[in-house]
């Protein structure tokens, strides 16, 4: 088989076909495909760079790229050509071109070919869809890159300068029977709103639901919820277009066209009220409310929009903290210094190395049956393999229980301190050892039921001997029956103690 080399000549290959060549070739792009990069509306031009990987198993060959985008006013697609551009074969790279090839000893030895090309940006500031086409040399036909390697498109979108001030901007059809108040966010580049609608007074034992629009959220291309999957468990799901979750969601975000992000939080357990969202089946949210109150309640949500997901999440979260903790009834002295505080211009503490570092923690991989040696064990294989973690989460069964050998939802938590037999000298003990094996451990973290463990508290333990306890009754589902739980008046001093 004929073809060309680098300096179109003609050469041997030895009979390898252009398909076998694509077989092992790959292609990489920043901005990234199949994902929403979020830009400055000031910013008049992107770079896009590209990177050609193919095996050394074949001849190198003299590849080409174009850039598809509809990123111009008609926004009809257009093809851009993409420039070779010549990379330092050593390092040190620069960033952008180390994120997009890691070195590894471990992955087969390619060729490496980049492109890029600027794109300007588009004057009415709407997203802009891509996608990348490249062959072996101009003597091949083009490929498409979502057929060769399953990379969707990539999409730009572009900030406002300034994002609109009210919600009907945000969400539309809101039903009248909603309030909705712009509140004082606590947290930078955000704007916040808190709402509330009235719910139907428990009547005997049934409790009232009432079913609330929260209206249909504009022009967004990608949607987040963190879902109920089961009473204790949460769990991640995500969507474009139409809103869609299947269970019901405590929180929802959305990434909106203009590249900000309205995020929604139901806030539960005030005044004996739990929210949860649902989709209304025509794009709308639904506030789906439950009242065991016999007094009519209130449903109360929480909305920001915000520059990044992590503001507008810490927009609502930290509203909902007051919400909880009672801001109606705070003293007018605490109210004046929270305010004096934000005058001052006191910035929020961003924990990344927390949210955004490598987390590890016992329950995957250790399970139930935990004690420390395994940890420690876990940890030095960990840093043998050259894995840096920066948070630890010491997960269940570090906990003094009752009813050795039953199932986890029979048995209570005894004592405050961790069990003797997994840990002879205390969770100080292992937290401190740890900390001087394994300095780049940050933070650990420590698990436990809100109730105490997945059978409550022994009734035969300290811990219900030394608080006042009650017996409930668990609602209809995995596991039935009673259990014990401290009893309202005193959970604040036994967590008070614990904590």
């Amino acid at each position: 088989m004929l073809g060309h080399d680098l300096h179109d000549k003609p050469s041997q290959l030895k009979f390898v076909r252009v398909a076998q060549m694509l077989l092992f070739s790959n292609a990489l792009c920043d901005p990234p495909l199949g994902q929403t990069t979020i830009l400055k509306s000031n910013q008049d031009t992107i770079k896009f760079t590209v990177l050609l990987e193919s095996s050394k198993s074949f001849p190198e060959q003299n590849w080409e790229a174009v850039l598809w985008h509809n990123g111009h006013e008609g926004r009809e697609w257009r093809e851009l050509a993409l420039q070779e551009t010549k990379i330092p074969k050593t390092p040190p790279f620069g960033l952008l071109e180390f994120q997009l090839a890691i070195e590894s000893d471990i992955r087969p030895q390619v060729y490496r070919r980049w492109f890029s090309v600027h794109l300007d940006r588009p004057s009415d500031l709407e997203p802009v869809q891509f996608t990348l086409k490249y062959r072996l040399s101009s003597y091949d036909t083009w490929r498409w890159v979502n057929e060769h390697c399953g990379l969707a498109d990539g999409e730009l979108c572009f900030q406002p300068e300034t994002p609109p001030k009210d919600i009907v901007n945000y969400l539309k059809d809101c039903s009248p029977d909603i309030s909705i108040e712009p509140v004082e966010s606590e947290t930078p580049h955000t704007r916040l709103w808190s709402s509330t609608s009235s719910v139907k007074a428990a009547e005997g034992k049934m409790s009232g639901f009432t079913d609330t629009s929260l209206g249909v959220p504009r022009s967004f291309s990608r949607w987040f919820s963190l879902v109920r999957i089961w009473s204790p468990w949460l769990a991640p799901r995500h969507g474009q277009s139409q809103f869609s979750p299947r269970e019901d969601a405590v929180l929802s975000s959305f990434l909106r066209m203009d590249g900000l992000h309205l995020v929604l939080l139901a806030i539960s357990g005030v005044d004996e009220v739990l929210t949860v969202f649902k989709p209304g089946g025509h794009g709308n949210v639904i506030a789906h409310s439950r009242n065991d109150s016999i007094e009519i309640g209130q449903a109360r949500i929480v909305a920001a929009v915000g520059t990044t997901f992590n503001t507008a999440l810490a927009a609502v979260i930290y509203h909902a903290r007051k919400v909880v903790r009672g801001y109606d009834t705070m003293s007018q002295e605490v109210k004046d210094e929270m305010k004096n505080a934000l005058e001052k211009d006191v910035k929020a503490e961003w924990m990344e190395n927390w949210y955004d570092g490598l987390t590890y923690c016992t329950w995957n991989a250790l399970g139930q049956n935990l004690h420390e040696q395994k940890i420690f064990d876990a940890l030095d294989i960990l840093k043998e393999k050259g894995i840096q973690i920066t948070n630890l989460i010491i997960d269940d069964n570090w906990q003094s229980l009752d009813n050795h050998g039953q199932s986890q939802f029979q048995r209570g938590w005894t004592d405050f301190e961790a069990n003797k037999e997994g840990f002879p000298h205390g969770l100080k003990h292992t937290a401190t050892t740890i900390r001087s094996k394994h300095p780049n451990i940050q933070h650990i973290a420590v698990w436990h039921a809100l109730l105490g463990y997945w059978g409550a508290i022994s009734p035969t333990g300290n811990i219900a001997k030394t608080y006042k306890t009650r017996k409930v009754r668990k609602s209809k589902g995995l596991v039935e029956g009673t259990m014990t739980v401290v009893d309202e008046e005193d959970v604040s001093r036994m967590y008070d103690d614990f904590y």
